[in-house]
């Protein structure tokens, strides 16, 4: 049996990783002879696409533009083989005191959020679609740290970017009347795959047997999810057990839907959502070009009657 270690795409486990536990508990994987363990990676050694292309992981999940960004910058061989999300998950996120009611608003007022380049040309975009002037909003930076509608009523900010609707802007104590909660794509973003599935080029080429039974299982995995959700959710307590049971229940429900196209298959990835979001980053500066973008994917190794 071949051991696969997967690295998932955040500090902790969360919904979005349902499909993944549920393929293991019903030993989807092992009757395809994948003993597959499901990890989480240590900041302090970078994101999972650096554990990805040191060979310390197998697979791992991602964002596209990180993905893009190593690709054109370093070379790195490095791959998508399977869409995970298709839908962006970020949210601008205030709460009604605030008087902040459309993205225009943000002008003038403390937006928190990690002010990466791409972060910094979203909030832009997002501002100045609305017809605001995005030189007017003024950055708080939260870094790593996923400040909830309390902090916003605490002063902290005004608002928030990049809180998953699906997931962090579900946390905090506010009534939910007394939130606002504006998914990007719905205000004018680019549209893109949240969360992209990888691995490296070395293990496609050398074993595309491997890639393609892990993908068949994982397909499986995230149908039975989306189907079942109550046997998903036992798995999730398990695992995210100082979450409540509330929440992971709303995010798993609002999650599921993302995890297929507009033709009920999953894991296909967009080459129409792929090359002008690639062209979007590198118009924006970041990253440092969008040659190559549509090599930086496969489809080849699904099964999409999976």
């Amino acid at each position: 049996m071949s051991h696969i270690r997967v690295m998932l795409d955040y500090f902790h486990p969360w919904p979005n990783s349902a499909g993944l536990y549920v393929a293991r508990a019903r030993r989807w994987y092992a009757e395809a002879g994948l003993d597959v363990e499901l990890v989480v990676q240590d900041p302090g050694r970078g994101d999972t696409l650096e554990y990805l292309a040191r060979g310390e992981v197998d697979f791992g999940i991602f964002p596209p533009n990180r993905l893009l960004a190593r690709r054109a910058l370093h070379g790195q061989r490095l791959i998508a083989v399977a869409a995970v999300n298709h839908r962006g998950l970020e949210a601008v996120q205030t709460t009604r005191s605030t008087g902040i009611t459309r993205p225009r608003d943000l002008a003038g007022r403390r937006l928190a959020y990690n002010p990466t380049p791409r972060g910094r040309a979203m909030v832009r975009h997002l501002v100045a679609a609305d017809g605001g002037d995005p030189d007017a909003v003024i950055t708080v930076d939260a870094g790593a740290r996923e400040l909830t509608v309390d902090d916003i009523e605490a002063g902290e900010a005004d608002a928030t970017f990049g809180n998953y609707w699906s997931w962090d802007a579900l946390r905090g104590e506010l009534p939910e009347d007394r939130r606002v909660t504006w998914p990007v794509d719905e205000i004018g973003a680019p549209r893109y795959h949240s969360y992209l599935l990888g691995t490296s080029e070395r293990l496609l080429d050398e074993q595309p047997a491997v890639v393609r039974d892990f993908l068949t299982a994982t397909a499986r995995g995230y149908a039975s999810a989306a189907q079942e959700p109550a046997a998903a959710l036992e798995l999730l307590e398990r695992v995210i057990p100082y979450f409540p049971r509330p929440l992971i229940a709303r995010s798993l429900a609002l999650v599921a839907p993302t995890w297929t196209d507009a033709e009920g298959r999953w894991g296909v990835i967009d080459a129409d959502r792929m090359g002008p979001y690639a062209h979007w980053l590198a118009e924006h500066g970041a990253i440092a070009h969008d040659s190559g973008w549509d090599r930086s994917f496969t489809n080849g190794l699904l099964d999409v009657t999976a």
